[in-house]
């Protein structure tokens, strides 16, 4: 299941089976035929190991085992095991655990997290190039703060994108095993329904934006930064002044629905002076709700382009206008300006831009209203106005002359940034 804004398609990901029954203790307690035995040895025939949630196995009847969060002082488990059972933390973010295994007053094991020069997996359980783009720093922070040998796993698709820019990570695809090396701790990145599930995700995706999200699941300073991708071409091969669009989204609460919008803006941005390349991989989107097609005035860039590609193609436009999609956060990853145009989501949601238009006089930030939750599998979902004539208000209420007003700000203060560069 996805659920996400901006580009991207969040996963909804659901707890596993094993991991479902949680104690109230803190702990999930299995056989390791459950959970699968924890893969590093320690002293006396335990096991253990940080791979979802904090991890560990003991050999004998009644040996205690204490889980400790250092950062926060709590004691998250403290009880005693049977023979052969694997007690897992219920918390499988990041954590800094400390884990001791007591036979009655004697410490048989005692051991705090610390993945310096270890191999630890990043898990990205979506295939949206926005999520990706949003979490690459958050991955590349961790990996610095830690010191540790990092492998990501995602769609291979993506990888291209960021093999380049982070040669210290080693990317696998979906299906690779991702080397013969013990991992020694593993997080999963995504948004798992419920929102208020605070086993798998530290905080509710509806009041953070994406990028904080994937930093407060793995413990890193909760800050905007730009992810480092690759390109196919630096050089400049689109003749002219050129203005990149894309119109496509993965649900209609996402497109700008205010009828005619797109080709008057495109009217506009030719009336300036500029080319308008329509880069989307469709051309036509048909759903239940409406048909969705590229204005027939842009220049038709679309198809099946590779990322790197298109990368190319926004990293020497003017700039860029889209939606809560993955081509924005390209745009804004290759510091192409980018003006946002949303009304489902809050601005907040998103990453930064002076240019992001939302008009608050209509009904909007209904991804961001704690009383919903985003439902990726109705295309058509608008859970304040489902059955009514405002239903989609929030961008059909979005006017091309507020839109036209905005990026007529965005071109005279380029304008003016080459009249007087050193401003």
């Amino acid at each position: 299941m996805n659920s996400s804004i901006g580009g991207s398609s969040l996963p909804t990901l659901q707890p596993a089976n094993a991991c479902a029954a949680y104690a109230q203790r803190g702990v999930h307690t299995a056989s390791f035929a459950q959970l699968g035995a924890p893969v590093l040895p320690g002293p006396e025939g335990i096991r253990f190991d940080f791979n979802y949630g904090c991890r560990v196995q003991v050999p004998r009847d009644g040996w205690r085992v204490r889980m400790r969060d250092l950062d926060t002082g709590n004691v998250v488990f403290d009880a005693a095991l049977q023979a052969d059972e694997v007690a897992a933390s219920r918390r499988k973010y990041f954590v800094r655990f400390l884990l001791e295994v007591m036979e009655g007053d004697r410490l048989v094991f005692s051991h705090a997290f610390d993945a310096k020069g270890r191999r630890v997996r990043i898990e990205v359980g979506s295939g949206a190039m926005g999520d990706a783009i949003a979490w690459m720093p958050a991955f590349e922070a961790f990996r610095r703060q830690h010191g540790c040998a990092l492998t990501v796993r995602m769609q291979d698709w993506l990888s291209p994108l960021f093999e380049a820019g982070y040669p210290s990570i080693d990317f696998v695809g979906s299906d690779e095993a991702g080397g013969e090396e013990p991992v020694y701790a593993t997080y999963r990145v995504g948004c798992y329904k419920p929102f208020a599930d605070r086993d798998h995700q530290p905080t509710d995706m509806r009041v953070s934006n994406l990028q904080d999200f994937a930093s407060y699941m793995l413990g890193v300073p909760a800050i905007e930064r730009r992810p480092r991708v690759a390109s196919a071409n630096p050089a400049r091969v689109i003749e002219g002044r050129y203005v990149c669009i894309a119109t496509q989204a993965s649900a209609q609460c996402k497109y700008w629905n205010y009828p005619g919008g797109w080709y008057r803006l495109v009217e506009h941005l030719k009336s300036r002076g500029y080319r308008v390349l329509c880069i989307d991989r469709d051309r036509e989107s048909a759903s239940q709700e409406a048909v969705n097609v590229m204005p027939s005035n842009a220049e038709d860039f679309t198809g099946a382009l590779p990322l790197q590609q298109r990368a190319s193609l926004l990293a020497n436009a003017d700039f860029f206008v889209g939606l809560g999609s993955g081509l924005s956060w390209l745009a804004w990853s290759v510091q192409t300006p980018v003006v946002l145009i949303s009304g489902f989501s809050h601005p907040k949601a998103e990453f930064h831009t002076p240019w992001r238009i939302i008009n608050f006089h209509a009904c909007n930030s209904c991804y961001n209203d704690t009383q919903f939750e985003f439902d990726d599998g109705d295309h058509g979902w608008c859970p304040r106005h489902a059955g009514d004539a405002l239903r989609f208000q929030c961008t059909k209420a979005i006017t091309p002359e507020h839109v036209i007003r905005v990026v007529d700000q965005l071109i005279d203060a380029q304008l003016a940034s080459r009249r007087n560069p050193d401003e």
